[in-house]
């Protein structure tokens, strides 16, 4: 089954590439561009799963990360980050990731990282 996907990056080329990689295995139903948005746009739109990218202005993947889980606790986020920001990601687990995929994607990272989080909610 697909899942709905929203898709968290600040980079336009980011976002546009993770659509792709998604297109025919799930459903992308929205996007934002920081932490702020994604915020908004999960309230918006309850999608299954949020790729989160770590460094965004505003407000980081990080804090927006905190922020989604305490609005609702079983919102499954993966965080996508730069090969070599292992610290980040350390705290991104701590601030309740269900999981991460490092740039440059790979669609069968993306799809793997997908459906680990969906299948443990299911």
């Amino acid at each position: 089954m697909a899942s709905t996907v929203l898709v968290v990056d600040d980079s336009a080329f980011m976002r546009n590439l993770l659509k792709q990689l998604l297109d025919g295995e799930h459903e992308v139903v929205g996007e934002a561009e920081n932490g702020v948005e994604a915020v908004e746009k999960y309230r918006e739109l309850s999608p299954d799963v949020v790729t989160m990218d770590v460094v965004m202005p505003i407000r980081n993947g990080i804090e927006a990360t905190t922020e989604i889980k305490s609005l609702d606790a079983n919102a499954s986020v993966i965080m996508c980050t730069s090969v070599g920001q292992e610290e980040k990601m350390r705290e991104a687990v701590e601030a309740g990731a269900d999981g991460y995929i490092t740039k440059p994607f790979q669609k069968p990272n993306v799809l793997q990282a997908i459906d680990d989080v969906v299948s443990v909610e299911a």
